[in-house]
């Protein structure tokens, strides 16, 4: 039984999905060869991912697969309920709610994992953690695991140094259909997307802070500069922040940047990137966002008990007044500000991110047993299958090696 805010959103919440499946090609090819296949038959998957539209459509295309799924968020302000509905509707196991508290937020996760999953599809690590901590008894049903994010693969290595991962994981992040299209194009335009579409602010000529210079670092750089400000790149790893000079944009210290910036947009996955110095050297008005996985790059805790005042200027927009009187904005409360005030990536780019999860669980029920590593890269011929059908269906063809060309980059050279 699902546990969700309202069943009758049902139909809204499918329209959207059927957008989703309309603009997924390379999903709605796996759906029809799950169908048929049935590759999940008797399995049970536990998901957490953002509960919007191109998730949803990512569980129907498994439940396709055979699978039996138990589905929740991955952050309680990109839950959208319609799309919960519609799922429940669907007959999957849905439990999530948008603004859900933290209570509620793991009560959600402890249901969705209460049931003998065999492969858990992660975002961020909470699946992952709570099974290794308070729910230890489940972890004999589980196969194996598929991570999303650069976020929850740093956790899941922190694990395997330590000796505590109990079973395989799938980097999915790390595939090169994943990080080099999602983590930049997607982030790139989606949290611009969420920028503009809360602020109703012009972006041209102003500074844009963007903290850290990943692959979502650039995206997000690059959005920017093709919006006409001027950008400034924070960074710890001096090989990145020769990158992003080279790439035409000027590296700053966060507390030298911090006296510039227009809007300031963290997206780096570690804690304490925005805090109370920087806080007091900013100007009147500056915009602060975070496009981390977690909501703690933005020092959140203490600049609200540093503020004189705080009050909601908009949705998704919340002012502090600091104590040298000048004023600071926070969008989506610090979290993921492309999910928690936008749609998140475009679904053309989840296609290819999420086909990869749905190849990566299948390969895991296909090697149950077998494999003998806990953190799994992506197999290259999965990489390479998704690449190769994205392509076919953007209509483009490509060369390929002759025979002697083939021969003679094998050969020796000795």
């Amino acid at each position: 039984m699902s546990i969700i805010r309202d069943i009758n959103l049902a139909p809204s919440g499918e329209n959207k999905i059927e957008w989703v499946r309309r603009n997924c090609p390379l999903l709605r090819s796996l759906e029809e060869d799950f169908s048929k296949a049935k590759p999940f038959a008797g399995k049970r998957i536990a998901l957490s991912i953002h509960l919007e539209a191109k998730t949803a459509y990512l569980c129907k295309v498994l439940a396709a697969g055979g699978a039996e799924m138990y589905v929740t968020g991955s952050n309680p302000l990109s839950t959208q309920d319609d799309v919960a509905a519609a799922l429940a509707k669907a007959g999957l196991n849905v439990y999530a709610w948008h603004g859900a508290t933290e209570e509620e937020y793991f009560a959600h996760i402890r249901e969705t994992l209460s049931h003998h999953a065999n492969i858990i599809i992660d975002d961020g690590g909470d699946l992952v953690h709570m099974l290794h901590t308070t729910l230890q008894d489940e972890l004999p049903y589980v196969i194996g695991g598929c991570e999303e994010t650069t976020t929850g693969i740093v956790r899941l290595i922190a694990m395997n140094n330590e000796g505590k991962l109990r079973f395989p994981m799938v980097k999915v992040n790390n595939a090169d259909c994943k990080h080099l299209f999602d983590n930049r194009y997607g982030t790139g335009q989606s949290v611009w997307d969420g920028i503009n579409r809360t602020t109703n602010l012009i972006v041209a000529g102003k500074n844009v802070v963007v903290a850290g210079y990943g692959w979502c670092g650039k995206g997000v750089a690059m959005r920017a500069k093709g919006l006409g400000a001027q950008v400034v790149v924070t960074e710890i790893d001096p090989i990145k922040a020769i990158e992003a000079y080279m790439d035409g944009f000027t590296v700053l210290p966060m507390r030298e940047a911090a006296k510039i910036g227009d809007f300031f947009v963290t997206v780096t996955g570690c804690d304490g990137v925005i805090t109370e110095p920087d806080f007091l050297q900013m100007k009147e008005g500056a915009i602060l966002c975070n496009a981390g996985h977690f909501d703690v790059e933005i020092d959140m805790k203490r600049l609200r008990e540093i503020a004189t005042e705080a009050r909601e200027m908009r949705a998704n927009i919340m002012g502090y007044t600091l104590p040298n009187g000048r004023h600071v904005y926070v969008l989506a409360e610090g979290r993921l500000v492309n999910l928690a005030a936008g749609d998140g990536h475009p679904a053309e780019i989840m296609d290819m991110s999420f086909a990869i999860q749905a190849l990566s669980a299948k390969y895991l029920v296909e090697h149950e047993g077998k494999l003998t590593q806990m953190l799994i890269d992506v197999p290259r011929e999965v990489d390479l299958e998704v690449a190769n059908r994205k392509l076919k269906f953007l209509g483009i063809t490509i060369d390929k090696l002759t025979p002697e060309q083939e021969a003679y980059l094998n050969k020796s050279a000795i």
